[in-house]
């Protein structure tokens, strides 16, 4: 279905005509018009198919569309009327941009408040009257405790990553607001991979009568991305990895590790060894984040080594390369980490380098996707230990853990 044939506002259609948006991707398809008609929402879909978009558009719709504020709502401040929070600070700043691209042509504010910086500039943005707030949950109860914002007017409550949200410890917080946007009208929208029994909660008790969009939602690797996995002893991982980059040396990598100390000090090896790289984490300062994910959209570095605060919701174009240094614990990571590529039907790869003490992560994954990743090894690559590869499509072996020596090399001492 092509844009045009949405209805949306006249404004808002020119817009997307000039930025080149002419067919509505299926999450867009399906939850635009029924926002529009008001209802309450679920969305599921996959990274990458323009959900941003799809409660974008028809909430600036309905904000052109209803310029005038609800009666009876009154603040000493100028009211919100639309508000989305999301886990991290990259996806607040990705979804305030896009509110700012479709509504460029509209005369509505948008502010965006998180961690990491100070309040002045926030407080300043608050108090010249924002239509449209997006906030992590911390930063926006801050605010509100400090009285510089009002959500008793808000009309429209996005929940974006709800999942992520609840697995961060954003619970408690999430309740709160939901609780400080008191409007009876309100409509909320809510978007998450997976629904919890907290979810369930969330939505039983504070949506109405919500319509469900699902569009093909499934903790499975995108068809566009090919992963394998490359056993290997612990002590030849970052030698592999070189290896690996030497080969790979055209288009954008990142590399994932599990810890922020282990992102460091990849990075400082890759430098050292005179690669280019950006490092992204929670312990770096907004700023610096905001820095190295510049420099790598902007393909000033073609690097990017990062924990998995890059895997979800950051619209990263044109990565042809991931690269799972460690095993996620969390078998879903996997699936959110190597979607980092192959998006937009492009095509890309994924490796994950699997010591014998990660074993037991990747049965989990195996388990997850619902079928064995094909294990290779590099060639002319000087293993320390021959790696002995499993028989293609044949399922995981659980392997003695005190063993000394196994198909991924020595181990460590």
């Amino acid at each position: 279905m092509i844009f045009q044939k949405l209805g949306l506002n006249p404004k808002i259609q020119n817009v997307l005509d000039r930025i080149g948006f002419i067919e509505a991707t299926p999450i867009q398809k399906e939850a635009i018009p029924k926002i529009i008609k008001g209802h309450d929402l679920i969305g599921s879909a996959q990274t990458g198919t323009g959900k941003t978009a799809a409660f974008a558009l028809p909430i600036l719709h309905l904000l052109e569309t209803n310029p005038k504020l609800p009666s009876g709502h009154f603040s000493k401040n100028m009211p919100v009327r639309c508000l989305s929070i999301g886990p991290t600070r990259e996806l607040a700043a990705q979804i305030k941009e896009q509110f700012e691209i479709f509504g460029k042509g509209c005369s509505h504010n948008v502010c965006l408040l998180h961690g990491g910086v100070g309040y002045k500039e926030q407080n300043d943005c608050l108090r010249l009257g924002a239509d449209v707030v997006v906030a992590t949950p911390g930063r926006l109860i801050d605010h509100v405790k400090n009285k510089t914002i009002d959500l008793s007017a808000v009309e429209f409550l996005v929940l974006d990553e709800v999942d992520r949200m609840l697995d961060m410890g954003f619970i408690e917080d999430v309740l709160k607001i939901i609780k400080y946007c008191s409007n009876p009208n309100r409509q909320t929208l809510l978007f998450s991979a997976t629904v919890s029994d907290s979810i369930k909660h969330i939505i039983k008790k504070h949506l109405k009568s919500p319509i469900e969009v699902n569009i093909g939602i499934q903790l499975s690797p995108a068809k566009t991305v090919k992963h394998v996995v490359y056993p290997i002893g612990a002590l030849q991982k970052f030698d592999l990895l070189m290896a690996l980059i030497e080969q790979k040396d055209e288009g954008n990598m990142i590399i994932f590790c599990r810890m922020k100390e282990g992102a460091d000090r990849i990075a400082r090896w890759l430098k050292a060894s005179n690669h280019k790289c950006a490092v992204m984490h929670s312990n770096l300062s907004q700023k610096m984040r905001e820095s190295a994910l510049k420099d790598f959209k902007e393909s000033k570095v073609r690097i990017l080594v990062a924990t998995d605060i890059a895997s979800r919701g950051l619209d990263i174009a044109n990565v042809m390369h991931v690269v799972n240094y460690d095993v996620p614990e969390n078998s879903e990571d996997y699936v959110h980490r190597i979607g980092r590529t192959g998006r937009a039907q492009k095509e890309g790869d994924a490796a994950t380098l699997v010591a014998l003490d990660e074993f037991s992560h990747l049965e989990a994954i195996e388990k997850l996707i619902k079928k064995p990743i094909p294990q290779v090894k590099l060639e002319a690559f000087n293993y320390l230990q021959e790696p002995i590869i499993r028989i293609a499509n044949s399922l995981p072996v659980r392997r003695r853990r005190n063993s000394r020596s196994s198909k991924f090399g020595r181990r460590r001492s």
